[in-house]
């Protein structure tokens, strides 16, 4: 590639010699019909140094001309470059610069960076207010519901069940407010780099058994048959922030399976990967809504209001604690029949570059916790 350059380069450069003889041959033939013309009578020698400053004096003439003109395009090129990253700096990024006329590539390079900060910056600026207005609208509605029953409050002639049930609906909408702020600020710094990772050796399935336990009085109160098949398995990992993974899938699954229903929690090793799979056999997500549901502020469920909770930051969340230890997660459903996420974790925080799927093997633990009689 670099020999070819380098007689693209040398042929550039013998062309523009034989350019400028061609140029100074022109000149000097105008020169001396010029001096013929006006009929000096002088020696040959004299005549022949005549000619020659004379067409140099042509020469540069037609060069002063003709670089007065690219000076000026190279001006107002580098006027539009200007123009644009002024244009950029007040927060316009409908910028483009026109690509053609550079035949030469010497600006191409410069142009096109030009444009593609401006389509980044412009996609970065639309994320920022779809982010914003996300933010507003969720924000505005559990306000907009503490203000209106506080004022209802304000009636005298209201009875006393009345107001505690408007105080439960405030004290609800506060919680909702409160969590949606906890959750905004935990996104904010697992996405910065100074968010604390500790990957330590944890066993998995205990792990996982504490924490379905601790949710037990969600799922007995809705009768639910929770069942949980698990291998001993240990793996390196943040205990912390592995755990609020768990905790949002146990609290999605309860949530969107109707009372009398199952939920089931399979953890399976591989040799280079676990799996952990939390089944249930709720409402089930759309093939249309599963492409977003790790968006943020996406909600499946788009009726969802204060008895549904949420705030559509719980999957993005796991998401991104799944990606901190290098594994993925992955959701299959049908609508009315349930929906199974799986999360898949390497046994090793290191990066493997030939990491395989976890196979699943016969559990050696299964734990039916049933229901609530």
């Amino acid at each position: 590639m670099r020999k070819h350059d380098g007689i693209r380069v040398k042929l550039k450069v013998a062309f523009f010699m034989l350019l400028i003889l061609a140029a100074l041959c022109i000149c000097w033939t105008a020169a001396y019909y010029l001096t013929h013309l006006f009929g000096w009578r002088i020696s040959g020698l004299v005549r022949q140094l005549a000619n020659s400053v004379l067409g140099f004096i042509i020469f540069g003439i037609c060069i002063s001309i003709i670089s007065r003109f690219g000076r000026d395009r190279q001006l107002e090129f580098y006027q539009s470059i200007i123009d644009a990253l002024k244009r950029i700096s007040r927060g316009d990024f409908s910028v483009t610069l026109p690509v053609e006329g550079m035949e030469d590539g010497r600006f191409t390079a410069i142009i096109q960076s030009i444009n593609d900060m401006a389509a980044d910056l412009n996609k970065l600026e639309s994320m920022r207010q779809e982010f914003i207005s996300d933010v507003s609208h969720e924000i505005q509605s559990p306000l907009t519901s503490i203000s209106g029953f506080a004022r209802v409050l304000k009636e005298k002639q209201l009875s006393v069940e009345e107001r505690e049930h408007y105080l439960d609906i405030i004290e609800q909408e506060s919680v909702r407010l409160s969590r949606l702020s906890e959750n905004m600020l935990r996104l904010a710094s697992l996405d910065s780099e100074q968010h604390p990772f500790h990957p330590v050796p944890i066993r998995l399935d205990k792990q996982l058994q504490k924490l379905i336990l601790a949710c037990e009085p969600q799922w007995q109160e809705k009768e639910l048959d929770m069942t949980a098949e698990m291998e001993p398995v240990t793996i390196e990992a943040d205990p912390d922030l592995l755990s609020q993974v768990w905790v949002n899938l146990l609290h999605n699954a309860i949530k969107f399976t109707p009372a009398g229903g199952s939920i089931q929690v399979r953890l399976a090793a591989g040799e280079r990967q676990v799996a952990v799979i939390v089944e249930d056999s709720g409402i089930g997500i759309s093939e249309e809504d599963q492409t977003h549901i790790f968006e943020r502020f996406y909600k499946a469920d788009k009726s969802r209001t204060r008895s549904g909770g949420g705030s559509g930051l719980g999957l993005s969340i796991i998401k991104k604690i799944v990606e901190m230890h290098q594994g993925s997660v992955k959701v299959s459903s049908r609508l009315g029949e349930g929906t199974a996420i799986t999360v898949c974790l390497p046994l090793h925080t290191a990066k493997q570059s030939t990491a395989q799927p976890a196979q699943f093997v016969q559990p050696v633990k299964r734990r039916n916790y049933g229901r609530k009689n």
